[in-house]
């Protein structure tokens, strides 16, 4: 993978980490903001992710499918920016300490992240030959997991600590997507491919094969 799809990695760990640090943000970082900086109950947090979650579950396939007729990039792009935009939306809507508020909050929220979602799968898995295909989609999504989501948390925490304002998390959530839409604008349209047309393996430096 590192020798044949060095581009594709990097494609798709970038394609991820944006998708992770939004998740990770609007799912575990709203139940340490809604107990610690607004005094709620937790519960409050966890029916509202639960709530949205429901959603996600129907939404996922639905965005999915849409990659399919239009695209993985179009429809993934689509989710990167509306999760940009929304992560300077969501700490306001918290703020209102609404139950039904928070609740539309994150359902919202979580619907960014499956336009995301519905097409990674089938994006990342595309950017690689058939040989390498499961080895190279492992790779990038679980580096990208280690440095998006894994520290997502704790960096959300130090951030708003360190300024003392929940848009330094959005801020935060910004980069990462960024850098998801620039994977995005380097990467091949893969909905379109044949999965069976197997690229041929640059000769190594023996000149084989």
């Amino acid at each position: 993978v590192l020798r044949q799809h060095p581009k594709e990695l990097l494609i798709a760990m970038g394609a991820r980490v944006g998708t992770d640090v939004a998740f990770y943000t609007f799912t575990l970082y709203i139940l340490t903001f809604i107990t610690t900086n607004l005094g709620l109950p937790r519960g409050v947090g966890l029916n509202a992710v639960l709530i949205g979650s429901a959603f996600q579950l129907a939404l996922i396939p639905f965005f999915g499918r849409l990659s399919d007729r239009v695209g993985r990039r179009p429809v993934y792009a689509a989710g990167a920016v509306s999760a940009a935009l929304w992560a300077f939306v969501f700490f306001p809507l918290l703020s209102t300490r609404s139950t039904t508020v928070i609740v539309l909050a994150t359902i919202v929220a979580l619907a960014t992240h499956a336009a995301m979602y519905g097409p990674q799968a089938a994006f990342i898995a595309e950017l690689f030959s058939t040989k390498l295909r499961y080895s190279g989609a492992s790779m990038g999504y679980q580096i990208a997991g280690v440095l998006g989501g894994g520290i997502a948390p704790l960096v959300s925490i130090a951030l708003v600590s360190a300024t003392g304002t929940p848009f330094a998390v959005s801020f935060y959530v910004l980069a990462m997507v960024a850098l998801t839409l620039v994977a995005l604008a380097v990467a091949p349209e893969t909905a379109r491919i044949d999965l069976h047309d197997e690229p041929v393996a640059a000769p190594d430096r023996a000149g084989r094969g």
